[in-house]
């Protein structure tokens, strides 16, 4: 791209430090006059260069592949978003991250589809792709570099790119081929359950899927405590995951996260302001939580969508909404815990073994980690009233949640 020039550093300086961030209309202003200076839009790579840098910033700061993505598609647009995943793939180009990253970085460069080969002029490629006027272009440009040069900093879980060796050590590699066949077994029964019209055979098909998650879990624990040495705590064997929660009704939803974590013997952070939340707990267990988590999803949007056409709404009010999320939280939580201690009771039944002592280890180790993690922590409620319709509604409708095996009822 050519080596910096006189440009490059005015373009540096404007992106990453002035203050046309302020108001909307000095936003526009600048985006017309780069329009007019640069048609072509970064035609010396000098966007490109800066943006790069405000990336990399972004990494000292704690944030990963995915949480930026996240925060500029949460603060922008679809194509501001589509300008940040060609920029995680350059950068990963330019830090070798395929060769050097740890495994977590790497799976999220998988799933954003940044490990293409790409093109180094980022900006200007985008802008050919997108086919806009240069004018919004330069716009949206804009509104990415603002986003990641006011990125807060938070708690660093996986090395950033300046900290990584010639080679990656990926622990989450080496959890095994049965662990990856598991999983897809798990995750295609949900989404046959979620694409099903018959409710029958949707719960039948989440059910199995909670059986082989709560079975895949209690074997990892037993196969974790089997191989320890002596006293060894298990703290190896406790991971981290970012969850990225999206509008609307935000807290309501981390609502719900909380409680399938809580429900799976997961803590969690919330970033309030972020959307995003941090789990720590055992990796069959984040698995778990996050699978789940989507399913619960999915089945809430249909649940809500089903209240309104029976109560003859058209469209419920936004306190209905928030409270149907919030009842449908709590009482899925209350489902999950139940269906954990069954599926444990069973599991311990059929190996004639007490697994009580190995999960209350795990579980220890878990506490542990998030304490040296997040040691000024602090919990929240949720404050304000609440729609009394729309939370009865809500539990009603978690009653009905496929979440695991149900038990006939009595007449």
């Amino acid at each position: 791209m050519g080596s910096p020039t006189a440009d490059d550093a005015w373009v540096h300086e404007l992106l990453l430090r002035g203050d046309w961030l302020t108001d909307p209309a000095h936003t526009g202003a600048t985006a017309a006059a780069l329009a007019a200076r640069d048609p072509g839009v970064d035609r010396d790579g000098s966007a490109t260069r800066a943006l790069l840098s405000a990336l990399a910033g972004a990494w000292e700061k704690g944030w990963q592949p995915a949480d930026v993505a996240h925060a500029v598609g949460r603060a922008g647009t679809v194509r501001a978003r589509r300008l940040a995943v060609a920029l995680i793939g350059e950068d990963a180009r330019g830090s070798e991250a395929a060769t050097r990253a740890p495994e977590a970085w790497l799976g999220q460069l998988r799933d954003l589809g940044a490990l293409g080969p790409g093109d180094p002029a980022v900006v200007g490629v985008w802008h050919r792709a997108e086919g806009r006027p240069a004018a919004e272009a330069w716009r949206v440009v804009l509104g990415v570099a603002t986003t990641l040069r006011t990125l807060a900093r938070i708690d660093q879980l996986v090395p950033p790119p300046s900290r990584w060796g010639a080679g990656a050590a990926r622990p989450e590699a080496a959890r095994g081929a049965d662990d990856a066949r598991t999983l897809r077994r798990i995750r295609g029964l949900l989404a046959k359950a979620e694409s099903s019209d018959f409710p029958d055979e949707a719960e039948a098909l989440t059910a199995k899927a909670q059986e082989l998650m709560a079975r895949h879990a209690l074997d990892v624990v037993l196969l974790d405590a089997a191989g320890q040495d002596g006293g060894t705590s298990g703290r190896g064997s406790v991971g981290t995951r970012r969850v990225h929660v999206d509008e609307p009704y935000v807290r309501a939803k981390t609502q719900l996260l909380n409680a399938v974590a809580d429900a799976n013997g997961v803590r969690l952070v919330w970033y309030q302001g972020l959307g995003i939340a941090t789990l720590v707990g055992a990796p069959a267990d984040l698995d778990t939580v996050e699978l789940l988590f989507t399913s619960l999803l999915l089945q809430v949007a249909q649940a809500l969508a089903s209240a309104e056409a029976h109560a003859g709404q058209r469209e419920a009010s936004r306190s209905f909404r928030r409270a149907f999320l919030l009842g449908y939280a709590h009482r899925v939580g209350e489902r999950l815990r139940t269906a954990r201690e069954r599926a444990t009771a069973q599991a311990a039944a059929e190996r004639g073994a007490d697994l009580l002592p190995a999960l209350r280890a795990r579980q220890d180790a878990v506490d542990t980690a998030f304490e040296e993690l997040f040691p000024r922590v602090r919990s929240s409620r949720t404050r304000g009233s609440v729609d009394g319709g729309g939370w009865y509604a809500g539990r009603a409708a978690a009653d009905r949640a496929d979440v695991g095996p149900r038990r006939p009822s009595v007449r």
